[in-house]
């Protein structure tokens, strides 16, 4: 299994305290193996095996659970049974038939430590974020970041090397035990595709016709790094004989986002401080998925890079948006708690007049908040009146 410390420490900071914690991700990208490895550093630091309830609900062995009163009745058995805190851990909990009142229950018990996972984002949208306000945090996890498939894969030499295959075999971390096998890495993304679509996409939505899910998915993992509009998929669709409304498209688009097969970013005036409702970016959640879908004709090396340092900043903590400052644009406003970074995102900067359309739209903002660009050039980092140039893998290495 592999050790995602980051997640693990954030379910360590909750331990014990009067919260739900949610752990929310699309499928297959270690929900599951990070509660496992927690119950294990558990039992290790000294919670009694006994003091520990696990349900998969994904098991068709526990398909009975899926009701909400017989899944409410066992937790309470279980918690009985047990001196002190029973650690409960329910997994793929939208599964189971209205459980946000259920979950409130359990959560009035204070002998119970729950934590759920679940692989759609509707599940903090909507009932169970009205009925748990303030008493749960989310642990939003991603597939492996690169420094983790480094470290997992092994060291650091030959990264320009490793960077392609990070892009190319996916980021999903059960990947990195098929050893670059090309024709189980395909059947094992196709799998992962399918299931999100089928299940978690065409199962919520009931009536969507999946030939225009795969269409509409296809143009947004082709215009990653460029603003798109619902109008613009539309109209494209409609050409090709699939005509569409506007609507439905944006139907179509929001259960991508709530499925977390696609990221949207969305635009923010960095002079007006307001943010902007037209032309988002949107995201892939793994480039491994994005070759899967469209192969390697449609693979700009900055897009690409773009996607994967906005996946990286959400890890860190950011909240992410694209800057518009008059007539230019900033990759990233990437805010934290401590302030914002400013990002601009190029394969390379060699070339002057690209170096120059970087650093335009960086030196015509006016606050002191850092701003890099990040690069694959292997050059030595440089900075420009306060504007850094740095190594973009050696960026998403080291924090």
């Amino acid at each position: 299994m592999i050790e995602r410390r980051a997640y693990l420490d954030a379910l360590w900071r909750w331990k014990d305290k009067q919260v739900i914690k949610v752990i929310t991700g699309i499928r297959r990208c270690g929900k599951s193996t990070l509660m496992a490895l927690y119950q294990q550093e558990l039992v290790e630091r000294g919670v009694a095996r006994e003091q520990i309830l696990s349900v998969n609900l994904e098991d068709y062995a526990n398909y009975a659970l899926r009701d909400p009163h017989k899944l409410h009745a066992h937790v309470l058995a279980q918690a009985e049974k047990v001196q002190g805190k029973l650690y409960v851990f329910l997994d793929e909990i939208q599964n189971v038939q209205d459980f946000p009142p259920m979950i409130d229950s359990l959560f009035l018990r204070p002998n119970l430590d729950l934590t759920i996972t679940g692989s759609n984002a509707y599940m903090l949208s909507g009932e169970l974020a009205t009925y748990l306000s303030g008493r749960y945090v989310a642990i939003e996890m991603l597939p492996l970041s690169f420094a983790e498939y480094i470290r997992f894969t092994g060291d650091e030499h030959d990264l320009a090397r490793k960077y392609r295959a990070y892009l190319e075999t996916s980021s999903f971390p059960y990947v990195t035990e098929l050893a670059g096998d090309p024709k189980a890495i395909e059947e094992y993304l196709s799998g992962i595709y399918h299931t999100v679509v089928l299940k978690d996409v065409v199962g919520r939505m009931k009536t969507a016709d999946p030939m225009i899910l795969e269409s509409i998915l296809r143009f947004v993992y082709s215009s990653v790094g460029s603003p798109i509009s619902t109008k613009k998929i539309a109209d494209t669709l409609t050409s090709q004989g699939r005509k569409q409304d506007v609507r439905t498209v944006e139907r179509y688009l929001d259960a991508f986002l709530g499925s977390y097969i696609v990221y949207q970013a969305k635009r923010y005036d960095i002079r007006g401080k307001q943010h902007l409702k037209t032309l988002e970016k949107y995201y892939a959640v793994d480039m491994g998925l994005r070759f899967f879908l469209l192969g390697r004709a449609h693979a700009d090396a900055g897009h690409l890079l773009e996607n994967v340092v906005y996946l990286e900043l959400l890890r860190r903590g950011y909240q992410v948006f694209i800057g518009k400052l008059d007539e230019y644009e900033v990759d990233f406003v990437a805010v934290h708690q401590q302030g914002i970074l400013y990002v601009q995102v190029a394969a390379t900067v060699r070339d002057e007049t690209t170096l120059q359309r970087e650093l335009r739209p960086l030196q015509k903002i006016s606050d002191n908040y850092p701003k890099i660009i990040l690069t694959l050039d292997e050059d030595p980092d440089m900075d420009y009146e306060g504007i850094r140039r740095l190594n973009a893998l050696d960026w998403l290495l080291h924090p």
